[in-house]
């Protein structure tokens, strides 16, 4: 008997290239059909067969309060009502600027866009006019947007050295793209020494998100600062997951470096299409119209998504927020490295703040590298002994988790006992 999703997967894949509009979605990388969700209620959302399930995807990681927040959503009514867009200025725009600008201290001039995409090149058009230089270092499996110049060794994309992970990219936009390994502090020391006077900037992303979740070192982190400073070039960090996911001032505030610019998205827009970048006053200010980098977007500063965004940042500028995320997440990540040891299956986890990366491996990877060294196969088949037990996690084994305000203690214990019996499944 076809199912609903069944049904609309068929029916989808006649008019949307591979059925869906992001191509994670399509379930390609874990096999099956995927879940077409109609509602989200807190920790859970609900698929067109009526089935619930305890949500670790959280929209992949805007919805830091949970699905359908009830301020939220009061919040984007009362904007609606007044006009969707406009085109225009308004005063909202302004005081998602203020406020960003006072919760992350690097950032002293922003500009509002629509995805993080349009974000991170934005941010590296702006680090090129400044610097006059073309050059960019980026490191592998970091995923910045699929603008063409970042597409090469990007996340979980298809890898081939020195050459672009997605056609239509042409290769000598590429060749721009110095592609390095995530937390190797001498590669990175040996490409400054070489062409530090040609790079325009370093974009990385300060917790990597899109090859699962990697932590930096203290000391990568610190030397891309300090070697961007004595080279000339800009340091970008790349927050569009870890902006107010990880912390009220992001990464950067766990790891007290100060970026020149920061790109931000996803829980700045509450669930709505919003993102922003900015940093340096000196640097910002070459972005038209006071200076020669030219960017615009018609829907830039949307009223509805910006009111999602500000209703957001209000309920996570509460008292104790962070501390009780962290703790709902470190309890997940424990608890199924736990259940695992049980089931003598090859595990780790770990956390940083609501982000989560599990990991079919003894021990956490640093690189993409070792990303690649863990069981594919295993996270695949829990994958889906999960899912029939009402948990979803995202559909591939090279992305980070999310936990949102509203898990609890309740929804932690159903996920690891799902998990035990999952975990057994997937040692067969």
């Amino acid at each position: 008997m076809t199912t609903n999703n069944e049904s609309l997967f068929v029916r989808a894949q006649r008019t949307i290239p591979g059925g869906v509009n992001s191509p994670v979605r399509a379930f390609k990388a874990v096999g099956g059909t995927p879940r077409f969700l109609v509602r989200g209620e807190g920790s859970r959302v609900f698929d067109a067969e009526g089935f619930a399930y305890i949500d670790y995807v959280c929209s992949w990681g805007p919805l830091v309060a949970g699905h359908a927040q009830p301020y939220v959503v009061a919040a984007v009514r009362e904007a609606a009502g007044l006009g969707l867009s406009f085109g225009a200025p308004t005063e909202a725009e302004i005081e998602m600027a203020e406020l960003l600008c006072k919760l992350v201290p690097s950032l002293e001039m922003v500009r509002l866009v629509s995805s993080g995409t349009e974000a991170t090149m934005s941010a590296l058009r702006v680090a090129r006019g400044f610097t006059g230089r073309a050059a960019i270092v980026k490191f592998e499996g970091c995923y910045h947007g699929h603008a063409d110049g970042l597409l090469v060794k990007a996340g979980s994309g298809a890898l081939t050295l020195g050459q672009p992970s997605s056609a239509g990219v042409p290769a000598e936009t590429a060749a721009h793209t110095l592609v390095l390994t995530y937390n190797d502090c001498n590669e990175l020391e040996a490409t400054f020494g070489a062409k530090g006077d040609s790079i325009a900037a370093v974009i990385f992303e300060p917790v990597a998100g899109n090859m699962n979740l990697v932590r930096p070192s203290q000391e990568f982190v610190k030397l891309a600062r300090d070697l961007c400073t004595r080279h000339g070039a800009v340091l970008i960090f790349d927050e569009v997951m870890t902006g107010f996911r990880v912390g009220l001032s992001g990464a950067q505030g766990l790891y007290g470096v100060r970026p020149d610019l920061t790109t931000l998205g996803k829980v700045i827009g509450g669930g709505m299409p919003l993102a922003a970048f900015g940093g340096r006053r000196d640097i910002m200010g070459c972005i038209a119209p006071l200076g020669p980098v030219y960017q615009a977007g018609t829907l830039s500063g949307n009223p509805v998504a910006v009111a999602a965004g500000l209703a957001t940042l209000k309920l996570v500028q509460a008292p104790g927020f962070y501390e009780r995320l962290s703790s709902t997440t470190n309890a997940l990540t424990e608890g199924l490295a736990r259940t695992a040891r049980k089931h003598d299956v090859a595990f780790s986890a770990q956390s940083v703040g609501g982000m989560f990366g599990i990991y079919f491996r003894t021990q956490p990877p640093t690189s993409y590298a070792e990303v690649m060294q863990c069981d594919k196969n295993a996270f695949n088949r829990f994958f889906h002994a999960m899912l029939e037990r009402g948990v979803y996690f995202a559909p591939s084994a090279y992305e980070a988790g999310f936990v949102s305000s509203a898990h609890g203690e309740a929804e932690i214990a159903a996920t690891l006992g799902a998990a035990d019996e999952s975990f057994a499944e997937t040692r067969r």
